[in-house]
């Protein structure tokens, strides 16, 4: 498998953000890409997206062909959580791998769950979405959603070659739309994309990323309960 650039790189930390303020919207009010329910929560942090985001997945879905649509899977999700799941990643590595150094299972978590201070998703700029189809069935992907190591194999990445000619086909349609329309993939995960957060920047080369974290007070419904 090809080396890629990881979340816990110390050159994605670097990146400088000037935040744009822009809002997070609730994608379910907005009734133009189809919300899945499987990770909601009781603040509807899971739907939420930053405006810059919600407008480029809905020019993406316009470059879709006839019959298919996007699927959000996940959107914003608040700081304390990715800190939850960064920890468990790292525990379930650790468990799987009890040799490894502390440095090593970090990296090796970061190749699927995002280290809280550089996530995407805490600045409310990623998204996991697969397609389906306009009744809401998923296509074959390959994977599911967030079937990644240790308990997957590498099926996720976006580049796997061990996966059928239907998979890959639907890959290169989802990559086709989401690239068309400024986003960059997490080249471990297929169904992961972000826009104006620090791994963006630095994978196109901007000069900083235009969102950082986001408060989840800041959510649409005012916040966690």
């Amino acid at each position: 498998m090809a080396q890629h650039v990881l979340l816990s790189d110390p050159r994605i930390a670097a990146m400088p953000v000037k935040e744009c303020e822009e809002p997070l919207i609730d994608l379910r009010e907005e009734k133009v890409i189809r919300v899945d329910p499987r990770l909601a929560d009781p603040a509807g942090a899971y739907a939420s997206v930053r405006l810059g985001v919600a407008d480029r997945l809905t020019a993406a879905q316009t470059q879709l062909p006839r019959g298919l649509r996007l699927l959000l899977v996940e959107g914003y999700r608040p700081y304390a959580l990715q800190e939850r799941y960064f920890a468990d990643s790292m525990a379930r590595m650790w468990h799987r791998h009890p040799w490894w150094s502390p440095e090593r299972v970090r990296v090796e978590a970061g190749k699927y769950v995002s280290p809280p201070e550089v996530a995407p998703h805490v600045a409310g700029g990623a998204v996991d979405v697969t397609l389906c189809t306009v009744d809401g069935a998923e296509l074959p992907m390959g994977t599911e959603v967030n079937a990644t190591p240790p308990e997957y194999g590498e099926e996720c990445y976006t580049d796997a070659p061990g996966i059928s000619a239907e998979a890959r086909n639907n890959r290169r349609i989802l990559i086709a739309a989401m690239t068309a329309t400024g986003f960059v993939n997490y080249p471990t995960e297929w169904w992961h994309w972000s826009y104006g957060d620090r791994y963006w920047a630095f994978v196109v080369g901007a000069p900083y990323a235009r969102y950082g974290p986001v408060a989840a007070d800041t959510l649409p419904s005012g916040g966690e309960p």
